[in-house]
């Protein structure tokens, strides 16, 4: 069988991550749920299966790509057609034979939405600006290996948000939740002197460590590779109809808890 690759969007919120795990619901575990119901492989995960990478509970994305031996009617369409809602397929792309979702990525792209007044941007930007390039991110993430990454960061406003986009080849565990954490604090607090105490070779733990933030504004928005992705329109189409319901049902309940909140 030919080497495909696909295009996942999901709705991080309802999954315990993107990873299968044993006794929680992921997004891998719903597509291989579903390509077993499609008796696309047999056995414990497809062949030549990988994907781009791993996103913690609760982040969502736009192109998460997987990447497998599949046969050719397997098309976007068809596999959405046994997956939840909340995870949709939407383009596709022939692969070479030897072709790795991980290894191959060019580069992978978050972006994060932190709400923040208008007044923070200066110091969000520079915050921003000085975590930004290559650094020993040791103190940022619960990895013990590989922690020196090169991260572009490119700040925009968009209404009442900052939209932080964070590119680099790879990232360790929980990079980017945790670099937004620390600009946010740094923000509040002012102190940027906390930033040359982070990058310094001292580890720092426990209650003076830095936390990740919240899961939910985060998006794994883009993943390169040197592949020719196909829109399947259908699919796209379907799975622009499931998220902007999506989306105009979490906008009616952000005003119901905007009524509550002035109390």
């Amino acid at each position: 069988m030919p080497r495909r690759a696909f295009r996942i969007a999901y709705d991080g919120r309802p999954y315990y991550g993107f990873q299968r795990q044993p006794d929680v619901t992921t997004v891998e575990g719903e597509l291989f749920g579903a390509l077993r119901r499609l008796d696309a492989f047999s056995g414990e995960k497809p062949p030549g299966y990988a994907a781009a990478g791993r996103t913690d509970a609760g982040v969502s994305a736009r192109a998460q790509t997987i990447a497998l031996d599949a046969p050719e009617w397997l098309t976007p369409y068809a596999l959405n057609g046994e997956l939840p809602d909340p995870i949709q397929a939407w383009a596709a792309a022939d692969a070479p034979a030897d072709f790795h979702a991980t290894h191959d990525a060019e580069y992978r792209e978050y972006r994060y939405y932190w709400l923040a007044s208008e007044a923070d941007d200066t110091r969000a930007r520079r915050a921003l600006a000085a975590l930004a390039g290559e650094h020993d991110f040791h103190n940022l993430t619960p990895d013990d290996d590989h922690t020196v990454r090169d991260l572009a960061v490119d700040v925009a406003r968009d209404g009442d948000f900052l939209v932080v986009t964070v590119r680099a080849s790879g990232f360790s565990r929980e990079l980017v939740r945790r670099v937004v954490s620390l600009a946010q604090e740094v923000t509040d607090s002012g102190d940027f002197d906390r930033i040359d105490r982070v990058f310094s070779e001292e580890p720092i733990q426990g209650n003076a460590g830095v936390q990740p933030a919240n899961p939910q504004p985060l998006v794994l928005h883009d993943v390169g590779y040197d592949l020719d992705f196909e829109v399947d329109e259908d699919a796209a189409e379907r799975a622009r109809r499931t998220f902007r319901a999506l989306r105009d049902d979490r906008l009616a309940g952000a005003r119901v808890a905007g009524d509550l909140a002035d109390l």
